[in-house]
């Protein structure tokens, strides 16, 4: 059984790796949030309170699908696995249907101002660029 992957450049790892940190920091916010005492959520301003109170379990279901898939995807690259490609596009799915809820449905945009949509359009841009990084990875032959 031949191996029908070629040579990565070194760029390849240094995106893989940093992607990967990126990813473990996500699960450190969602774990954190998850995990917020409620003395810590009263700390909050009050019309901060119910961003963390008020969601729906599908909501944070979806940040933890987020952030466990896009984990697992840069892991997926790391062992050259095509399978990033997918866990990816999951990934990605979990982060829109999780920034539906709180810009949308929760609003945390009135309660929070613009300045808190910088950090969710860095989240979505970064998944994109990971699905269209771990394509190339594949048309290239890189992961398999």
């Amino acid at each position: 059984m031949s191996d029908k992957r070629t040579a990565l450049p070194r760029y390849y790892w240094v995106i893989a790796i940093v992607a990967l940190l990126w990813n473990l920091i996500g699960v450190f916010a969602y774990v954190s949030q998850v995990t917020m005492t409620a003395e810590a959520i009263h700390s909050l301003p009050l019309e901060q309170q119910s961003l963390y109170t008020d969601v729906p379990a599908w909501a944070t279901s979806a940040y933890a699908i987020a952030v466990t898939a896009g984990t697992i995807g840069c892991i997926l690259l790391l062992l050259r696995n095509a399978w990033a490609v997918p866990v990816f596009l999951a990934s990605l799915a979990g982060v829109l249907v999780q920034m539906y809820h709180a810009f949308v449905i929760a609003g945390a945009y009135r309660v929070l101002g613009p300045f808190s949509l910088v950090m969710p359009t860095l989240i979505v841009a970064i998944g994109i660029a990971l699905i269209w990084f771990s394509r190339i990875a594949k048309e290239k032959r890189w992961i398999s």
